[in-house]
């Protein structure tokens, strides 16, 4: 369960760093960028992928993946400056539901009662921890649409995770090693586009921004790979790390946000948060049976 700790500790200094982003005033999609970087380079050191077979691979999977990956980090990150940590981590852990639906609707497998169950509470967590009322802002706007942020991170990582589920199923190449041509595909669309931006004056080139943006890649890797390392060592419960990695997310989260960061919640948010973590245990038991 070690692993499964770090890789919960991983997943939720993402989420700080995120929230520090403005703080510090870092040019988050450059952060993003160079994120993919350093993810590059950890995966081929830890991971040790092997390309091969690449011509039967699935380009365009991957092509979706690298696209989708940065483009839901940007949104992640305004999902945190403008809901919090403890409402995004919610929102980002209940996604799981998608790809379960998706599996009934797209991989002939069956839906039971103990699942549907799952999914209706976490359905209504979704709605409890969304900001109905919000405080006035001076970005009135982005105030007032706070809860869209919320309703993309969970739409956009759970068709994330449909795209990841396809890829696992190919057989001509490991999943570390399609993860890292996702990471190339991500990183090589990103400086393409930062490279506009450059040249068209909207983001400047900075040390900081870098440095952020490899430590920002390092926790995010950290997460990845302590999560692999918990199935493998783990490997006839993977019910339990599913649900411990989920819950922890949301448990540690809401301390950092609460604790640390002062994020304030509605009795409606927090009722929320418990039914998020009732809906992850039941899916989590519906998986044994």
């Amino acid at each position: 369960m070690l692993y499964v700790f770090f890789s919960i500790c991983c997943s939720v200094i993402v989420s700080i760093l995120l929230k520090l982003a403005k703080r510090y005033q870092i040019d988050i999609f450059q952060a993003i960028t160079w994120n993919y970087s350093i993810a590059i380079v950890l995966t081929w050191i830890f991971l040790k992928p092997q390309l091969h077979n690449l011509q039967a691979s699935p380009i365009y999977t991957y092509t979706a993946l690298g696209i989708l990956l940065p483009l839901l980090f940007v949104l992640l990150a305004l999902s945190v400056r403008y809901n919090g940590i403890v409402r995004t981590d919610v929102a980002e852990r209940l996604s799981l539901f998608i790809p379960i639906v998706a599996a009934f609707l797209l991989f002939g497998e069956q839906l039971s009662t103990l699942k549907i169950i799952g999914i209706s509470i976490g359905i209504a967590a979704i709605l409890c921890s969304i900001p109905w009322k919000t405080k006035r802002s001076p970005n009135k706007k982005s105030a007032t649409n706070a809860w869209l942020y919320l309703f993309v991170v969970f739409i956009g990582m759970g068709i994330i995770d449909v795209l990841l589920k396809k890829v696992s199923q190919f057989k001509g190449m490991s999943f570390t090693s399609s993860l890292f041509m996702v990471y190339v595909i991500a990183f090589v669309l990103s400086i393409v586009l930062l490279a506009y931006r450059f040249g068209a004056k909207k983001s400047k080139f900075s040390w900081l921004h870098i440095i952020f943006g490899w430590i920002l890649g390092i926790a995010n890797f950290g997460n990845i790979l302590f999560y692999l390392k918990a199935h493998q060592s783990l490997a006839k419960s993977p019910s339990i790390v599913f649900s411990a990695m989920n819950i922890g997310v949301i448990a540690l989260g809401a301390i950092v946000g609460l604790v640390i960061f002062k994020e304030k919640l509605s009795t409606v948010n927090k009722l929320g948060i418990a039914l998020a973590i009732v809906a992850i245990v039941v899916i989590s038991y519906a998986n044994i049976f």
